[in-house]
């Protein structure tokens, strides 16, 4: 949030105690409180006392929308609202410990995998969104939090619109902003989203944003005018893969009729981009009511099939040898659909401890199918080679997976159920901020450096012929 004018005092909310300031910007204050019962941080948006009127209706349909989609586990959660004290209206959400991402790619750029990762969950989010009715229509990096698990989630609603109608804003985010945003009537649809979503990703890999000039001329006017008729500047840097760049180029084509068709679509180019560079695949989320689940509608069309998800066990600690590590599901294959109306509901691993959630995976499998390959062998998978109606074969995910600290490293452990002749294991520490791609090891250890707070690690089963467990996720705490 920008410092565009002072932070007003906090306001006394019942049942919490104010901590810190963590931002504040032209529409609202966010302090940081603990709430007493139950004992957590969180997250207090205000809005000022000065703010009357429509602003107040902008923050009440953010509470509304967020609170709508705040189940998905790439978006904010919302957990209550209300007015304080003095009158002014208040959204609690959750405590997202790390900055956010504009500040995390000006300082320095995300590298390749780590972009991918960030893009395709948070183009789930925008998807889920577009499927209730709304568009989020400030998409941008300050605007993507990281959770207390490392994990990209979509905060600031303030500006959607919905399918019942609201008048277009002329409050945007120019340097993220389509051309279409600027016409004498705005307009924004689905696909206005869309751009939003390449040009953040762009943002991250580049540091600035799409037509920001560096050292250059970047007024409003001049930013406007790059925006309207400027070909989307390439990537200079020799590692974002030709693939990426034209990825990038049809998310931000000047004509929405030219763009991704969907924010599924971007995401589903994206996981192609993954397999082209032999990464592991991250799973694309979409909320869907359980009765209209159907098949992709495109040629990505493949299987669908059902996958337990399974919650957290507990963690091992340095006085402790090897015990079970925190688990939590890191699927490489397709998308998952997070079942509502009276369906089942997924949530992020911190939020479904002691249970299970049934998710169906539908989508792009006839095309992923192979999720993992070595990287000295690593192509692009053609589509039209696999079968939709292949059978995939059941690889079980590793069992046992245990950490503990020793001095300063992790070092992890687990089983093989049912051990093959070839099999090996696929590793990576595990964090929205690792190195992009995994190393091999035939053993069932790995020993990794240990950081402050939790040491996560992903480990994949390998078949000799190709094909891939889900990861499993375990945790030491530091």
């Amino acid at each position: 949030m920008s410092p565009s004018r002072p932070a007003a005092p906090p306001p006394r909310i019942p049942g919490f105690r104010h901590v810190d300031l963590l931002g504040s910007g032209g529409f609202a204050d966010v302090y940081r409180y603990e709430q007493e019962l139950p004992r957590r941080q969180v997250a207090i948006k205000v809005l000022p006392a000065d703010r009357e009127g429509a602003s107040t209706a902008r923050f009440t349909a953010e509470a509304n929308v967020m609170a709508m989609l705040s189940t998905h586990p790439a978006i904010v959660t919302i957990l209550q609202a209300g007015v304080s004290d003095d009158g002014r209206p208040y959204l609690v959400m959750e405590y997202c410990p790390g900055s956010n991402l504009q500040a995390r790619c000006r300082r320095e750029p995300f590298s390749v995998a780590e972009a991918l990762r960030v893009g395709i969950p948070i183009a789930s989010a925008v998807e889920t969104a577009h499927r209730a009715g709304v568009l989020h229509r400030d998409i941008k990096p300050a605007n993507i939090l990281v959770t207390e698990y490392r994990r990209p989630a979509l905060t600031d609603f303030g500006i959607a619109a919905t399918s019942l109608g609201s008048p277009e804003t002329t409050c945007v985010s120019i340097p993220w902003s389509p051309p279409e945003s600027f016409g004498d009537v705005a307009r924004s649809g689905p696909r206005s989203d869309v751009y939003q979503l390449g040009a953040t990703l762009y943002t991250l890999l580049a540091g600035r944003s799409p037509f920001e000039l560096a050292g250059g001329g970047n007024t409003t006017g001049e930013l406007i005018e790059r925006i309207e008729r400027m070909e989307l500047p390439r990537i200079d840097r020799p590692d974002v893969p030709p693939s990426l760049q034209a990825v990038l180029a049809t998310a931000t084509a000047k004509d929405p009729a030219d763009r991704h068709r969907s924010a599924l679509a971007f995401a589903r180019a994206l996981q192609k981009v993954q397999i082209e560079l032999a990464h592991a695949v991250t799973p694309i989320d979409i909320v869907e009511d359980v009765s209209s689940v159907e098949p992709a509608e495109d040629e990505e069309a493949g299987l669908t099939r059902v996958r337990v998800v399974a919650g957290a066990a507990p963690a091992g600690t340095d006085a402790e040898p090897a015990r079970p590590a925190r688990r939590a599901p890191a699927p490489r294959v397709a998308e998952r659909v997070w079942r509502g109306r009276g369906g089942v509901r997924g949530r992020r691993s911190r939020a479904v401890a002691g249970g299970v959630v049934a998710a169906v995976v539908l989508g792009v499998v006839g095309s992923l199918l192979p999720a993992l390959v070595d990287r000295s062998s690593a192509r692009a998978l053609d589509a039209s080679t696999v079968s939709a109606r292949t059978a995939v074969p059941a690889v079980p995910g590793v069992e046992d997976l245990a950490g503990w600290r020793q001095g300063d490293e992790a070092v992890f452990t687990w089983t093989n159920p049912e051990p093959l002749d070839g099999d090996s294991y696929l590793w990576a520490v595990a964090s929205v901020g690792s190195e992009p791609g995994f190393d091999r090891t035939a053993e069932p250890t790995v020993t990794v450096p240990a950081v402050e707070g939790e040491t996560c690690v992903e480990v994949i089963l390998r078949r000799d012929d190709g094909w891939s467990s889900e990861a499993v996720v375990g945790c030491v705490d530091g």
